[in-house]
């Protein structure tokens, strides 16, 4: 069975019921992400035992937004637009990537996922194949040295992407414009307090690996082909990696059905199970086995343990 035969299986008032989305579910998940950040800033802060470990768990929740702002995407974590729309721009803002400009790449990712030369993911560099690549990777430095060329380049109205559509390039461009001005009013902060360096800059940057590791394992070594229970994995993980992933490691259940809002794939994951063709026992067993196969094109064994 593909992910379109258990699609079409779906009896239709199960998949309307499915992919009802609401406000509270969001708001409250939420609240407890922001929580999170704000305890350990005050940790941070105050110079409290430990204050150096808190960086970097500081750095783990805050770039963990990006799976709420990829939510946001597909107006799927809250039934308000204008609650996904601004919760996708100020995470924006404080992982240094275009909400506007993701939505986009994000959009594509979905219409060819793993399709070598359509996925921007793939064209963006691929999976690691080497240690060093790996580490390079995992590192994050890629990354962010990535998304300033393309805030700066788009702000610019530089936009040379296949994925972003005429019509939205002024848009694209306003919001890059609006990031810079933001960080540059970041940048003369801190020659008065040093705060914003520690609660949260230098925090991204140690936090960045970890999520670097979390997202290797949605498509790493998957099939290049169109069936999501192919091409992407679910894994299964503790609560803490579940609730700071606002659910996403059930990435099967979503690319399958992308407009169910996080808090439904747990039931999605539970009616889906027996279809999975690609799992992993946890993101360190995920890691651990992607890293045996480096430069042997092995796959990472399949698990279709229960959690």
């Amino acid at each position: 069975m593909t992910h379109k035969d258990f699609i079409a299986a779906l009896p239709k008032d199960a998949l309307a019921e499915l992919s009802r989305t609401e406000n509270a579910a969001g708001l409250w998940h939420l609240a407890g992400h922001v929580a999170l950040i704000a305890g350990f800033a005050v940790w941070i802060a105050q110079g409290w035992p430990l204050w150096q470990l808190a960086l970097v768990a500081q750095g783990i929740v805050i770039c963990f937004l990006f799976t709420l702002q990829h939510e946001c995407t597909h107006k799927t974590p809250f039934a308000s637009r204008a609650l996904n729309e601004w919760a996708g721009r100020i995470i924006g803002v404080l992982i240094l990537q275009p909400f506007e400009w993701f939505r986009y790449l994000h959009l594509a990712h979905h219409r060819h996922t793993n399709i070598p030369g359509k996925d921007p993911e793939l064209t963006a560099g691929g999976k690691p194949e080497t240690a060093w690549q790996y580490i390079r990777h995992v590192s994050g430095l890629p990354l962010w040295a990535a998304m300033a060329r393309i805030t700066w380049g788009t702000a610019r109205g530089r936009i040379e992407d296949d994925f972003t559509p005429q019509r939205a390039k002024p848009r694209l461009q306003r919001e890059a414009q609006t990031m810079l001005a933001i960080y540059a009013l970041v940048a003369l902060s801190l020659l008065a307090s040093p705060l914003l360096f520690w609660i949260w800059l230098l925090p991204v940057l140690l936090g960045q690996p970890f999520l670097r590791l979390y997202l290797l394992a949605e498509h790493g070594r998957c099939a290049f082909v169109a069936d999501m229970f192919r091409n992407t994995r679910t894994t299964y993980t503790n609560r803490i990696v579940q609730f700071l992933a606002w659910n996403m490691p059930y990435h099967t259940e979503h690319h399958a059905l992308p407009m169910v809002p996080f808090h439904k794939l747990p039931a999605l994951n539970a009616a889906m199970r027996g279809h999975h063709k690609v799992t992993a026992p946890g993101y360190t067993a995920f890691n651990a086995e992607f890293l045996r196969g480096l430069g042997t094109g092995q796959l990472p064994a399949r698990n279709d343990g229960a959690q």
